[in-house]
């Protein structure tokens, strides 16, 4: 085995190449026992470990949003044709209904009732008083990305304030889209469609950290979407990276450019962008959904017209969510926080009125509009908050001083389109701001596209902020069916996972070593004397750095050897940094993310060397990280366990 640090690994923190090939980890992290020999990068440029060994029928593809979801399918005979899922029964006035929203509710039992516009239908139908007992969950795919600490246990909040397991709910979630789609699937075909034909691709942003896209996927398999022993069934997709694959084959009648001319409700007449790409255009997606705002560059390269990514995808929680509760806000203002927070818990069901009410006056809002947007308060509000507070609500509007709401006498609240705007602004400068951030990078500089996809991009408020702040620098481009962008580059994604050939490490990682000990090099506490031999402990050894370009298939190799022949189990734990400036696992910012579990069980052979060597790849070009491992005496693969959650 070649001893020798290659381009990709990190060797400032070693001295010579062969002291690093018996150095052992340290002390600190209780594994003594690992000794990792040499670390070596290694691209492997056929796409071996992305070959696919199964032959799947159909690709469905999930996206699970924050506030919608929906799934579209395409047969792998005619990949050309996407279909996206039956119109929904239900749905609002004014709002078109391709996705669902992302509502489940439970019964009193906690047993799953419905799903989506079904959901939210039957649960207002409810008397108010049995309301309260039974489970209605909403907008929760949130609590993924805000958990610093998710574990398979963590918990999420009904309307009624009765709490439930999150895994459950999300694999409740995905057990309904699973049988949707077959049940769609055998109509179409008119023979019973098999769980085994399809190939499932879920949705999450690109901004998600390892936990919430292990958590996806534990999720899936519990709602038998695929299995540990068959996970290449399964597939987790970035949003944008779907919408990139999407926009990269837009036509010109696809899309909608907002020019800098006076545009119709935000969109321009004008139709001139050129039907294809170039060899090396590059160009940023602003996916902008319910929850999250997720920005990425990408190039594109031609012929094949892979896609590259410039920089690591960046974003926050800056998705149309935040115009609810600015909403929310407002009304804590008007009428008392105390009282919002008792009516949500007492009507439930009303308070899920209220807030569809604003959705549909939520998009009626734009940047030419003079009359006032009217939110009918329901009648049940009005009535609580008067036994509440003893006066009526045109008494607290009057009260309040928040002169641009009024309470008109149809018992509604007119709230003036500047009082509307000012619920977006928030949002809106997060989005921007961080846009500005992104175009300070010199890999972003010289981008001529920028698309602005999700549900929130239909959004006139934002497509005029973006096309204000940033029209000048490239051009603005809205998909025209902009709420599916997603969703049909994801089948897209799955049925040519390998069409993203270079990605970027969000953070850096490692593992805690020993090295041998350097005086002036080393702090003196770190020196760990141990049978005559000076080490230095904690040691980062760095798998990959923030920002770096990863190639799919490229593999990161090291080879660690357990402490005693008849250890059984070695378990690795693994460090990350949001910079790559890492010497050691103690250092500010570095956090334990993980573990590597290598189980040598029925690994071993007649003889078992004295010292073992157990070679482990690691592949940080796709959406997950991957591992497999060897043992080199015996040829024999080892069971190996990468795991974001539970450590």
């Amino acid at each position: 085995m070649a001893d020798k640090e290659a381009g990709g690994s990190d060797s400032g923190s070693r001295e010579t190449a062969p002291t690093s090939a018996y150095s052992s980890p340290a002390r600190s992290l209780g594994d003594t026992g690992i000794t990792p020999l040499s670390p070596s990068h290694i691209v492997n440029d056929t796409d071996s470990s992305v070959s696919e060994q199964q032959v799947f029928l159909v690709v469905v593809a999930i996206d699970f949003g924050t506030t919608s979801s929906g799934y579209a399918y395409s047969f792998t005979k005619e990949p050309e044709c996407i279909h996206v899922m039956r119109r929904w029964e239900g749905g609002d006035p004014g709002v078109s209904n391709q996705k669902t929203p992302t509502t489940i509710l439970l019964t009193p039992e906690r047993k799953f009732h419905s799903f989506g516009y079904a959901a939210r239908d039957f649960y207002h139908d409810l008397d108010p008083y049995y309301a309260t007992q039974w489970l209605y969950l909403e907008k929760f795919a949130m609590k993924l990305h805000t958990t610093g600490d998710l574990t398979m246990d963590t918990d999420l909040t009904a309307a009624n304030g009765k709490k439930v397991k999150a895994l459950e709910i999300f694999a409740y979630a995905l057990q309904y889209f699973k049988e949707q789609a077959l049940k769609e699937l055998s109509d179409q075909a008119g023979s019973e469609f098999e769980n085994s034909d399809v190939r499932w691709v879920i949705t999450v942003p690109a901004i998600w950290k390892q936990p919430a896209k292990q958590f996806m996927r534990q999720a899936a398999y519990q709602a038998g979407l695929a299995s540990p022993e068959n996970s290449e069934q399964l597939i987790i997709a970035l949003e944008p990276e779907a919408a990139s694959i999407y926009c990269r084959k837009l036509r010109l009648h696809q899309m909608i450019e907002l020019s800098s001319k006076a545009a119709v409700n935000g969109y321009s007449a004008s139709d001139t962008v050129g039907a294809g790409f170039a060899q090396g255009d590059k160009y940023v997606v602003v996916d902008s959904g319910g929850g999250t705002v997720d920005l990425t560059v990408h190039q594109i390269r031609l012929p094949e017209g892979h896609l590259k990514e410039l920089y690591k995808a960046t974003g926050g929680p800056y998705g149309s969510l935040g115009v609810d509760y600015e909403f929310e806000k407002l009304l804590c203002k008007i009428f008392g926080e105390d009282f919002i927070e008792q009516f949500k818990i007492k009507r439930p069901a009303a308070w899920v009125d209220l807030m569809i009410a604003f959705e549909s006056r939520k998009r009626a809002a734009a940047p030419d509009r003079t009359n006032p947007l009217n939110i009918t308060l329901p009648f049940s509000f009005i009535d609580y908050y008067k036994k509440f507070r003893g006066h009526s609500v045109e008494h607290a509007l009057r009260k309040s001083n928040v002169d641009f709401v009024k309470w008109s006498s149809q018992g509604m609240l007119r709230m003036s389109p500047d009082a509307m705007n000012a619920l977006f602004k928030p949002t809106i400068d997060s989005i921007i701001e961080h846009l500005r951030d992104l175009f300070q990078k010199p890999e972003v500089s010289t981008v001529k596209f920028l698309f602005l996809v999700g549900g929130f991009a239909e959004a006139p408020l934002l497509q005029q902020a973006v096309q204000a702040a940033f029209g000048d620098k490239c051009r603005i481009i809205i998909p025209q069916d902009v709420g599916l962008t997603i969703l049909k580059g994801a089948v897209l994604f799955g049925l040519d996972p390998a069409v993203i050939k270079v990605r970027r490490s969000p953070l850096t990682y490692g593992v805690g070593v020993l090295n041998r000990y350097v005086e002036g090099k080393h702090p003196p506490e770190k020196l760990l004397v141990k049978d005559g031999t000076r080490w230095c402990t904690d040691v980062f050894d760095k798998f990959i750095s923030a920002d770096q370009s990863v190639a799919l298939g490229e593999l990161v190799k090291r080879s660690y050897t357990p402490a005693k022949p008849s250890q059984l189990v070695i378990v690795i734990n693994i460090y990350s940094a949001e910079h790559d400036s890492v010497s050691f696992i103690t250092d500010p910012g570095v956090k334990k993310c993980g573990t590597l579990r290598l189980d040598l069980t029925g690994t071993s052979g007649a003889a078992v060397p004295a010292r073992r060597e157990i070679q482990t790849l690691m592949q940080f070009g796709d959406t997950e990280i991957k591992a497999t491992a060897v043992d080199i005496a015996t040829s024999k693969s080892v069971k190996v366990g990468i795991d974001f959650l539970n450590y």
